[in-house]
């Protein structure tokens, strides 16, 4: 048996770039095909896909499979150009006027969902600490302390915004991997009980509504408009139109990029951090450039895929995320406080939603939408 122990990228069975990139293409395949199966999908009903997407390469990498080592040239690069690359093309199609149309009542709670966690985080870190104390618990071990911001700081984001952020701003805030790695536990130990909550509402969509007396008019209308808008640009996917979002993707982080290191060396005095990293400022650069192209034709490259390649590119993202996380810390019996803490963070969210629902008389699918 491989022990489970960090290897360096030479001692790893596979440690050249192509045959690793190769090895986690492999496993996401592997994956979705099991997604696909009548049976064995079954599986990711009870435990998400992103799951194992996170924790196969970490198995692989700890049994010296692939490489561990953080500074790994292929996890570097992926990081670095993948990231950008996916929110590109993840927000070519994202129709601001459509939700804009929705009305009050969807904004309102789009915002309280984001406000709750914004809020809520600090709130649910602070009460905890100070409850631990209060009964001689230590919630969060003093070694930890730094990476645990850190680490809730990442959840924030895929609370707020999904995978795309949670990587984004843990990147940004120098969460370890392994600390991102046990985020993925406490997201998927707290949100998932969440997202029963908000199935069971889902069922009872109608009657739900019915009894706070919900206007669903402009919830009906714009889920005709989109059901027609993506009969209109399903196409099959061809060459040209391939080629055309890759070059707009790459072309445009290739830009953000060096316009990103640009304002980081022309607003960072020598010797001192900046105000910013530069992968900071490539995401949000690429995130408003996805924006503004939603604006014009190019948004009808979503029919012919460009969210597909993009969720591939953010997918072999985790992958990378969760090859460099280390076992031992992850299973620590230390980092119960986290969960714990995530738990009262979602509580927090879950009441706002639920107070601000009944008071707007709003459809439960906005609350769900507001959530998720």
């Amino acid at each position: 048996m491989l022990p489970l122990t960090p290897q360096e990228p030479s001692e790893s069975l596979i440690h050249n770039p192509v045959p690793v990139l190769a090895v986690l293409l492999a496993v996401l395949g592997l994956l979705f095909a099991t997604n696909a199966h009548p049976r064995l999908g079954k599986i990711f009903r009870f435990v998400p896909l992103l799951v194992f997407a996170y924790f196969v390469p970490t198995l692989l990498s700890n049994t010296g499979v692939i490489p561990l080592d953080d500074k790994y040239v292929l996890y570097g690069f992926v990081k670095k150009w993948l990231l950008p690359v996916s929110l590109i093309l993840l927000t070519l199609s994202v129709d601001i006027p459509a939700i804009m149309r929705l009305g009050r009542n969807a904004v309102v709670l789009f915002l309280g969902g984001t406000l709750s966690i914004v809020i809520g985080g600090p709130l649910a870190l602070l009460l905890c600490v100070w409850t631990g104390r209060l009964f001689g618990y230590e919630m969060i071990p003093d070694h930890l302390t730094d990476q645990a911001w850190r680490g809730l700081a990442a959840l924030s984001g895929s609370w707020i915004g999904g995978g795309a952020n949670f990587i984004a701003i843990g990147q940004e805030a120098g969460t370890s991997s392994s600390m991102l790695s046990l985020m993925v536990v406490v997201d998927v130990a707290v949100a998932n009980i969440w997202m029963a909550v908000l199935l069971w509402f889902a069922g009872r969509e109608l009657k739900s509504d019915a009894r706070i007396g919900a206007d669903r008019t402009s919830l009906d209308a714009v889920r005709e408009k989109i059901a027609d808008y993506r009969a209109e640009i399903a196409k099959p996917t061809d060459l040209h139109s391939l080629l055309l979002m890759l070059a707009i993707a790459f072309g445009a982080t290739s830009l953000a990029r060096w316009g990103a290191e640009t304002i980081v060396e022309a607003t960072t005095q020598p010797g001192a951090e900046p105000f910013m990293s530069a992968l900071t400022w490539t995401v949000l650069m690429v995130t408003a450039v996805g924006l503004a192209l939603s604006f014009t034709r190019l948004r009808h490259l979503e029919g012919k895929g460009a969210s597909a390649v993009g969720s591939v590119l953010l997918y072999l993202l985790v992958t990378t995320i969760g090859a460099k996380a280390e076992f031992s810390k992850i299973m620590d019996p230390e980092n119960t406080g986290l969960v714990i803490i995530g738990a009262v963070w979602m509580f927090f969210h879950g009441a706002l939603l639920l107070l601000l629902r009944r008071w707007l008389k709003a459809p439960v699918f906005f609350m769900a939408v507001g959530s998720q």
